[in-house]
């Protein structure tokens, strides 16, 4: 599987092909997906460019992509969006239009909450794992661990001289007996390395401009479609499919 990471946190400022309204991440998602995701990740957005969990907001972004896309659509909960987590959970729980699957970061501070919340409405949960962070620790003693969709082990180091090494080490600290798939990605400068390890480990990956700005050959991507046709050379998409 490769998710498509549209916009994350990253807006106008970032250039113009960072996707921010309903429309462009409708457009964006159709172009990625014809380009061979198979699965997407955004953070819907207010008309201030800002991550936003507003019900209306995620309900007006998620119905423009579904209407030309079929394939599994989720979102952020990220504590940047909603720095309370009363208020975080108030967000999720009026969603009047619910995402196929959500992102929660296990080292934030509600992360349980909010993930019990999803689960309840039926909305699976992508645990985001950060390394340099106690996630990995506080999601192996959790109830829930065995219950999330998938476990996403997100590599936060940017270097790509160090990247991988240190996703060896997040997995490591993972270890196995949640017993969820894994989709491991990086960031910056260490996601293109971390995506080639996730090929080479048969696991799950994922790419798009929230991810990195830039193709492996430092060139700047145009759009998220680049990206993840990219993607699968890097990945080896070619080679375990022939």
């Amino acid at each position: 599987m490769v998710q498509v990471c549209l916009n994350g946190a990253r807006g106008a400022a970032d250039g113009w092909m960072v996707p921010v309204s309903p429309g462009a991440l409708a457009d964006a998602a159709v172009e990625a997906v014809a380009a061979g995701a198979t699965d997407v990740h955004l953070h819907p957005k207010s008309p201030c460019g800002d991550d936003t969990l507003s019900p209306r907001v995620l309900a007006v972004t998620l119905d423009a992509i579904r209407a030309r896309v079929t394939v599994p659509v989720g979102v952020t909960t990220g504590a940047w969006a909603e720095p309370e987590p009363a208020d975080r959970l108030e967000r999720v729980r009026g969603w009047t239009v619910l995402p196929d699957h959500a992102s929660v970061n296990w080292h934030e501070p509600g992360a349980e909450e909010v993930a019990t919340a999803l689960l309840a409405r039926g909305v699976g949960v992508e645990a985001g794992i950060w390394s340099g962070t106690d996630g990995a620790a506080r999601f192996a003693v959790s109830p829930l661990r065995s219950k999330v969709l998938r476990v996403l082990a997100e590599v936060t180091d940017p270097d790509a001289d160090t990247a991988e090494a240190s996703a060896r080490t997040l997995l490591t600290e993972l270890g196995t007996e949640h017993g969820r798939p894994v989709l491991l990605h990086g960031e910056d400068g260490g996601a293109w390395p971390v995506l080639r390890l996730s090929g080479r480990l048969g696991l799950a990956t994922r790419i798009g401009l929230e991810d990195t700005l830039f193709l492996p050959d430092g060139e700047r991507a145009l759009s998220n479609a680049q990206l993840v046709a990219e993607a699968l050379v890097q990945y080896g998409w070619a080679q375990r499919s022939s």
